[in-house]
């Protein structure tokens, strides 16, 4: 019970496991081979979303605009190979490049203009949504070549690419928020901006940091969101900065700030994607699922809040047994 109430994301894992119960419990083809490849690709682009969101969420912030991100450099990917015959590394160099000036943008909006972080994202989601409209009329560009779409369907050693991108993240950022100077302050920040300032640290910088690195993951699953469906469109992103930040909260990530592990946001992922899919199998209609979807963001959120009081009553209770 200990390792229970001290692990941020147990309560993510648990919930993961939940969901995971009831898709094999409501239909038989949640076990085929075809469902799982496709949740393990479908989860390899939610969970770095998730990610990105939740390292901004760490700083005490938010970020609205990863799902205009994601289409608005999905469009200036597919009209750099299509349009303007650039090689697809150049082209995915110039999306990653793209994700981090994007994400640099919101976060000056933040430091700079000390524009509330729901109003600055919130703003730019817009902008980002308008700019990705002016490419090829408002058109999605289709038929992107194979060599592009191996990013996303190729495979290492029987399991696809994707797989091993999302591990890498994970790991790269899990070291940089425990291992470095610069992510640990990400989390001191987050729980105390006055007491973090106080020690030296510079809040403006590290959260300049954080919307520069949550970008940076945006620009990857935007190249393999792309790569996906063969597409840019200027609405490929919607509703991802939903499941995005769906995927943080119900993974752990207190809104509050400074406290969450990057686990707790891939098992939350996890959660978000294995719902979808069973309600996919189960032919429930696409606004149903945004309920759905919403609801769970409203639990895990009153969970959080929760969690912060009385549960940290009762994690003490067990640590004295």
């Amino acid at each position: 019970m200990r390792i229970l109430f001290r692990a941020a994301w147990m309560p993510a894992l648990l919930a993961t496991i939940t969901v995971f119960t009831i898709g094999a419990v409501t239909t038989d083809r949640f076990f085929s081979v075809a469902n799982f490849s496709n949740v393990i690709l479908q989860l390899s682009v939610i969970s770095i979303l998730s990610m990105a969101a939740g390292l901004v969420i760490l700083t005490g912030e938010i970020d609205l605009s990863p799902g205009a991100a994601v289409s608005l450099l999905s469009m200036i990917l597919a009209t750099g190979i299509m349009r303007w015959d650039l090689p697809v590394p150049v082209a995915i160099g110039i999306v990653l490049v793209g994700g981090v000036v994007l994400g640099l943008v919101n976060g000056l909006l933040v430091t700079a203009l000390r524009v509330p972080s729901f109003v600055a994202t919130l703003g730019t989601l817009g902008i980002f949504s308008g700019v990705s409209l002016l490419f090829n009329g408002g058109s999605p560009i289709t038929g992107l070549p194979e060599a592009f779409q191996d990013v996303f369907y190729a495979r290492i050693w029987g399991f696809p690419v994707p797989l091993f991108v999302m591990i890498l993240i994970i790991l790269m950022l899990r070291y940089f928020l425990i291992r470095t100077v610069a992510g640990r302050s990400v989390y001191a920040v987050g729980g105390n901006r006055v007491a973090a300032t106080l020690s030296g640290l510079n809040p403006n910088r590290t959260k300049l940091l954080a919307f520069a690195i949550a970008g940076a993951l945006v620009g990857i699953a935007a190249v393999m969101f792309s790569a996906r469906l063969a597409t840019g469109s200027p609405n490929l992103g919607n509703g991802l900065e939903l499941a995005a930040i769906a995927g943080a909260v119900v993974g752990g990530i207190s809104l509050s700030g400074g406290r969450g592990h990057v686990l707790g946001a891939l098992f939350g992922a996890t959660t978000i994607v294995i719902v979808q899919n069973i309600l996919n199998l189960n032919a429930v209609a696409a606004t149903w699922q945004s309920i759905v979807q919403g609801l769970i963001i409203i639990a895990a959120v009153s969970i959080d809040s929760w969690r912060g009081n009385d549960v940290f009553k009762l994690r003490r209770w067990f640590e004295k047994r």
